[in-house]
C-alpha cells in the first residue's frame, strides 16, 4: 500500500451550522419528531418549492415512499410501474404495500426511465408510474405526465438524487403528484438518515400528516383542532427526530455554497477526463440542454464489465475509492419471484449495470486529491 491518503468514494459535509444547531437541540430537550427544527426544515422545504401543498420530514426517503404507497390505497390487482435500474426502495415502498410491480428499461443517455417503453407497460390495473431522476438529471416529465394523465394514473418523482434539479427551469419533485426526498449520508444534502414527502396535490396532505404519525389525528391535536388524538388510519412511525432535524437544517442553510463547490467537482472532471474518456472509448454523463443537474454523481460508462471491475481494482491499488452502481432490479432474487408473467427484458438496465463506475465527489474533496484522481485515472490503460 501506498502512504498517500486515502480517498474515499463519499464523506458527508462537515458544516460548522450543523454543529451548532445539534448542540442547540441537544440542550433544549426536544428530540423527539415535530419540533422546532423539523418546522424550520419544512418551511425551507416549502419556500424552495413554492408551488407545492407541504413538506413532511421523514426518517427516510424509503418511509417517504411509503407514505405515498399508502396514499394511493393500493390492492392485490394494482400495477405501479418502476425503472428496473434503480434503488430497491423505489419497488419496495409498493409491493410492501399490495401493488405489483411492472420493471421499464431505461434510457442509454440519461440512464432514467424510457419513456418511449410506459404505453406498452400500462395495463388496467396501473395505478402509478415511479420516475428516478438518475444522478440529478431530470426524466422527460412533458411526455410522462402526458402519458399518465391520459391513463388517469399517479406519477411519483424517487428525487433521491435530484433535489435542486430542474426540467425546463421547473424545480424536481413538483411536477408528479408526490416526491420524495433522501438526506442519506451519501446525498448532497445529509443527516445521516432522513428524507422528506412533498406533497403537490393538497387533497392529500392531511392523509399524510395522519400516516407520519403512526396513523393518528396528532397532527391536528398540536393545531388545536381537536381536544385529543387516536389511531384513524393505517401509518407508521415515520418522523425524524428533531436532532436530525438540526444537522439537516445546517446543511440546509449551506446548501449553495455545498452546490457550488460539487459543481465545481464535477465540471473538473468532465473537462479533465473528456480527452481520456473519447480515446478508451469510455462514455461519460449526459446532459439534455432543457435539465439543469443536482452534481450528484459522476459517473464513467466503460466497454464491458470485466473492464469496468478492473478498472475500480486499479483504482483501489492506488487508495482511491471507487464504485458501481445498481443491481437491475428485474433480475435481483426478489425481482425475479414477484415478476409479472409477461415483464419485458430490460437489456439497458443489465448493460450498464455492468459497465458503471461512480467516481468520489463530495463537499470536503480536496483540489489535491481530484488531481490525484484525475492523474491516476489518466494513467489507466498505460500501467494496467
Amino acid at each position: 500500500m501506498s502512504q498517500k491518503r486515502y480517498i474515499p468514494f463519499n464523506k458527508p459535509p462537515s458544516i460548522n451550522d450543523s454543529r451548532e444547531f445539534i448542540t442547540k437541540s441537544l440542550d433544549s430537550g426536544q428530540l423527539a419528531g415535530r419540533g422546532p427544527y423539523t418546522k424550520k426544515c419544512e418551511e425551507w422545504l416549502a419556500k424552495k418549492h413554492p408551488k407545492i401543498a407541504g413538506s413532511l420530514l421523514t426518517t427516510s426517503c424509503t418511509h417517504a415512499l411509503e407514505v405515498s404507497a399508502i396514499l394511493m390505497n393500493l390492492s392485490g390487482e394494482d400495477e405501479v410501474i418502476v425503472p428496473s435500474f434503480t434503488f430497491v426502495s423505489s419497488a419496495l415502498a409498493y409491493h410492501m404495500h399490495g401493488a405489483n410491480l411492472r420493471f421499464c428499461d431505461i434510457r442509454e443517455d440519461t440512464l432514467n426511465i424510457n419513456e418511449d417503453l410506459l404505453e406498452e407497460a400500462i395495463t388496467k390495473n396501473t395505478k402509478a408510474i415511479v420516475v428516478v431522476h438518475y444522478a440529478g438529471v431530470s426524466c422527460e416529465m412533458d411526455i410522462i405526465m402526458s402519458i399518465a394523465r391520459k391513463h388517469k394514473i399517479l406519477v411519483i418523482e424517487d428525487n433521491a438524487h435530484g433535489f435542486f434539479g430542474k426540467y425546463k427551469g421547473v424545480n424536481l419533485g413538483t411536477i408528479g403528484d408526490f416526491s420524495t426526498l433522501s438526506f442519506h449520508a451519501t446525498k448532497n444534502i445529509s443527516c445521516g438518515e432522513g428524507g422528506a414527502l412533498l406533497v403537490n396535490n393538497k387533497v392529500f396532505l392531511e392523509r399524510a400528516e395522519t400516516i407520519i404519525e403512526k396513523g393518528t389525528n396528532r397532527s391536528n391535536f398540536i393545531k388545536g383542532q381537536i381536544d385529543k388524538y387516536s389511531w384513524i388510519d393505517k401509518g407508521s412511525s415515520y418522523i425524524l427526530s428533531d436532532l436530525l432535524a438540526a444537522l439537516l437544517y445546517g446543511q440546509f442553510k449551506n446548501s449553495n455554497k455545498i452546490q457550488l463547490k460539487r459543481r465545481s467537482i464535477w465540471e473538473r472532471y468532465f473537462v479533465e477526463l473528456s480527452e481520456w474518456a473519447l480515446s478508451h472509448k469510455v462514455s461519460l454523463p449526459f446532459i439534455p440542454e432543457h435539465c439543469e443537474q443536482t452534481y450528484h454523481m459522476f459517473y464513467l460508462l466503460l466497454s464491458e464489465k470485466k473492464e469496468r471491475d478492473n478498472f475500480i481494482s486499479f483504482l483501489a491499488d492506488h487508495d482511491i475509492a471507487a464504485t458501481f452502481h445498481y443491481l437491475p432490479l428485474d433480475k435481483s432474487e426478489m425481482g425475479l419471484r414477484i415478476a409479472l408473467n409477461d415483464q419485458v427484458q430490460c437489456p439497458v438496465s443489465k448493460r450498464i449495470s455492468d459497465c458503471i463506475v461512480r467516481l468520489p465527489i463530495f463537499y470536503d474533496l480536496e483540489a489535491a486529491e481530484q488531481t490525484r484522481i484525475i492523474n491516476t485515472i489518466k494513467s489507466y490503460g498505460l500501467e494496467s
